[in-house]
């Protein structure tokens, strides 16, 4: 299969390590993965925001760099979201829904794509996984606490698979870390607070690294992190299924 890279704009510009660590771990799994070059922002930041009227160019743009491709996969859940139940075009409506059809956040593509049971990476690390509030509620990549229905991780289900990995179980497995994309602008001390909260319960259970499929969400809880002084370094998922 021929797999589109598609990485977010805040990947790109502060951590590309994440983007390297999918596109390693794609190839190890035997995926032929292109990076588009001209690819630029998805226009989740101005349809957050109310300005999805203006996010033609984007959405155009998206559909040009990545229509020929069987699968398009990013690091990320929420800019997989916004493709998903936003990429439109009035004049390409069928290409456009085939597209956000076949846009997978990684960890997703890894269990229902590929169906990934075995991971040749080793991770020695006290680890906790923040679950993001778009990849759960919008991708449906675990469960909700709230219901009652079978428990369920993607992303948990392949950290399982690391060498060595010491994968904390957290009070809340659930609760959002704050960030919200513009909320964390918009709301500024509701949203520092709710980090805080969110980065206690993993340094409560003694994490070494904080994980997730959102690096902007590990950003928000980075920054709280050094504030505080702490030690615990947050890491993209793709980085330690990556590592050897």
């Amino acid at each position: 299969m021929r797999v589109g890279l598609f990485i977010p704009c805040y990947v790109d510009q502060f951590y590309p390590g994440a983007a390297i660590a999918t596109l390693q771990l794609l190839e190890k799994l035997g995926v032929e993965a292109v990076y588009p070059k001209n690819q630029t922002c998805c226009g989740q930041p101005m349809a957050n925001s109310g300005f999805e009227h203006l996010t033609g160019g984007c959405n155009r743009l998206f559909i040009d760099n990545f229509a020929n491709f069987d699968y398009i996969v990013a690091p990320s859940g929420s800019c997989v979201l916004h493709i998903r139940e936003h990429l439109h075009d009035d004049k390409q409506t069928q290409l456009a829904n085939n597209i956000s059809q076949k846009t997978y956040e990684l960890t997703s593509f890894l269990t229902d794509v590929l169906k990934v049971e075995h991971l040749p990476s080793r991770f020695p690390y006290r680890v906790g996984m923040h679950q993001s509030c778009h990849g759960q509620r919008g991708l449906h990549l675990s469960s909700m606490t709230e219901l009652v229905a079978p428990a369920f991780s993607k992303p948990g289900s392949l950290l399982k698979m690391v060498k060595d990995i010491d994968l904390i179980e957290l009070d809340r497995k659930d609760e959002c870390c704050g960030f919200g994309g513009t909320f964390c602008v918009t709301e500024e001390a509701v949203s520092a607070k709710m980090g805080k909260d969110r980065v206690a319960d993993h340094l409560h259970h003694g994490a070494e690294y904080i994980t997730g499929v959102d690096m902007s969400c590990l950003m928000h809880m980075e920054g709280i992190l050094k504030r505080q002084g702490s030690k615990v370094k947050v890491l993209h998922i793709a980085e330690i299924l990556n590592a050897e």
